[in-house]
């Protein structure tokens, strides 16, 4: 018999999502009837706590928690509130996972969670996740503080204000990190390509849940379209749907779907999106349980579109992004760009009883042919990476760079230089006379004192000036490649 997801509170996002109002674990709640699942969850959690005699191990290991729970009401110097003892018992059975995904969230989380899939809120507008207990981008929400202030896929955090985030957990990372509209954050940052960490000061703002933008192109002669999702959020599916039936109301022949950067979002979207694509002769997705049984899911669509698809990813795209581009690779469609997150994990919300829940990875997620992808994520069919600018890195300008000087950072600067139309002649590090005249025809066509030399001030205004050419799709060549690659 064939299969569809059922709408319960499955989740695929591993991330955290920094704003004012909480955290954003991409989550749907629902009432536990809904779910066998959450309830088997329930049922296990009370079962530890069982009093029947085939279960001493059990209940000697609650024993020794109330135990402990006793001697440090009871003898501690200080007095302890009752909820941060149970609560700090929660999240210490949780890091003994070592699951970054697995996480207890509060009364106030989960308040706050449930406000922030509904509406706009306040934040840098990014989503995190722990990686070797070290504060990791996953991806920027488009148009976001983080993204403008250029924030990358695997950023890594290495201090917020001034404070190192070391030995914090994701939740004590992510309060420190969040904030509300207007106010600025700094944010020590450390990136692969770049040899010593840097500072990144952010204004939090206002971010719109606004998860799905659509636009027409003329490739060889045919109408095609271009629908871009940021995130799998509740009318994220609903949105497609919509937009998708325009462009084929408008005539399209071909069609791509960029979900780069996309750290992924709520599975049943995910589920809602692939069966307009998916015919029901093969699963869109299998579900792994904690047995090793798996469970296929298929659509009740007849046939695939008559038009061709291809689909952009990059290192940003994660979970329900990756669901979507290995079913529709799976299904013979082109997938451009760079190698996905990886994460093939499935989370679950355990509410608690009293407003507060655990977050917890209860199954795998596996492709339409049975692959998994955690910790490797999605291989494109078409590999390609942007222009040298798109990777460049803020620097931090304690003195000015000058003539006959070499250092990592000019080699940035040169590379910024470069994607302006400004020729430095290298982009090695080696500050030459051909990279002080580039610099002096940038100063004189912004307006800065013609120096030759780049201090604060001239950094500043070449950053700016790149991050704006990034972020106005200039140069794409993944988005390029993409729609060559529909009619080839």
């Amino acid at each position: 018999m064939k299969r569809k997801m059922p709408q319960i509170i499955l989740a695929v996002i591993g991330a955290v999502l920094l704003a004012a109002s909480g955290v954003y674990a991409g989550m749907q709640i629902s009432d536990a009837d809904n779910s066998d699942t959450e309830q088997k969850i329930i049922d296990a959690i009370e079962s530890s706590d069982s009093n029947s005699p085939g279960d001493t191990n059990g209940k000697d290991s609650m024993q020794k928690v109330r135990q402990a729970y006793g001697i440090i009401q009871q003898n501690y110097l200080e007095d302890v509130e009752d909820q941060q003892l149970v609560e700090g018992a929660i999240e210490g059975m949780l890091s003994t996972l070592e699951d970054p995904h697995s996480s207890y969230m509060d009364v106030e989380m989960m308040e706050q969670f449930d406000d922030q899939i509904e509406s706009s809120f306040e934040g840098i507008g990014a989503e995190v996740s722990m990686v070797n207990d070290i504060v990791t981008i996953v991806s920027p929400i488009k148009d976001s503080p983080a993204e403008k202030a250029g924030l990358r896929p695997n950023d890594q955090v290495l201090s917020v204000d001034g404070e190192e985030l070391q030995g914090l957990n994701l939740n004590e990372a992510v309060a420190k990190i969040r904030g509300e509209k207007g106010t600025e954050v700094v944010l020590e940052i450390q990136r692969s390509s770049v040899a010593d960490p840097f500072e990144v000061t952010i204004t939090r703002d206002e971010i719109p849940v606004e998860t799905v933008y659509s636009s027409t192109e003329t490739v060889e002669g045919k109408k095609t379209g271009i629908i871009e999702i940021t995130n799998f959020s509740e009318n994220t599916a609903n949105e497609f749907n919509d937009q998708l039936k325009t462009l084929e109301s408008e005539g399209i022949e071909g069609l791509v779907i960029d979900v780069r950067a996309n750290p992924g979002g709520l599975l049943n979207v995910a589920e809602e999106i692939l069966s307009l694509f998916v015919p029901s002769d093969i699963p869109y997705i299998q579900i792994e349980d904690q047995n090793g049984e798996t469970m296929p899911y298929y659509s009740d669509l007849d046939e695939k579109k008559d038009y061709p698809i291809s689909v952009v990813i990059d290192e940003g795209s994660a979970s329900a992004s990756e669901i979507l581009a290995i079913a529709m690779k799976e299904l013979g469609y082109d997938v451009v760009g760079k190698q996905s997150y990886g994460k093939g994990t499935v989370q679950q919300a355990v509410p608690l009883g009293d407003g507060s829940s655990i977050k917890l990875t209860t199954f795998k997620w596996l492709s339409p042919e049975g692959k998994w992808i955690n910790e490797e994520g999605v291989k494109p069919t078409v590999e390609v990476s942007q222009p040298d600018y798109f990777y460049t890195s803020p620097v931090q300008v304690e003195e000015s760079f000058t003539y006959d000087e070499t250092d990592s950072a000019i080699s940035n600067l040169q590379q910024m230089l470069e994607g302006l139309g400004y020729e430095p002649g290298r982009t090695d590090g080696y500050f030459d006379r051909e990279t002080e005249e580039a610099v002096r025809n940038f100063q004189s066509d912004h307006e800065l004192e013609e120096t030759g030399e780049v201090d604060e001030e001239t950094a500043g205004v070449l950053e700016a000036n790149i991050m704006e050419k990034i972020r106005e799709g200039e140069d794409d060549r993944q988005l390029e490649k993409a729609l060559q690659e529909l009619y080839q």
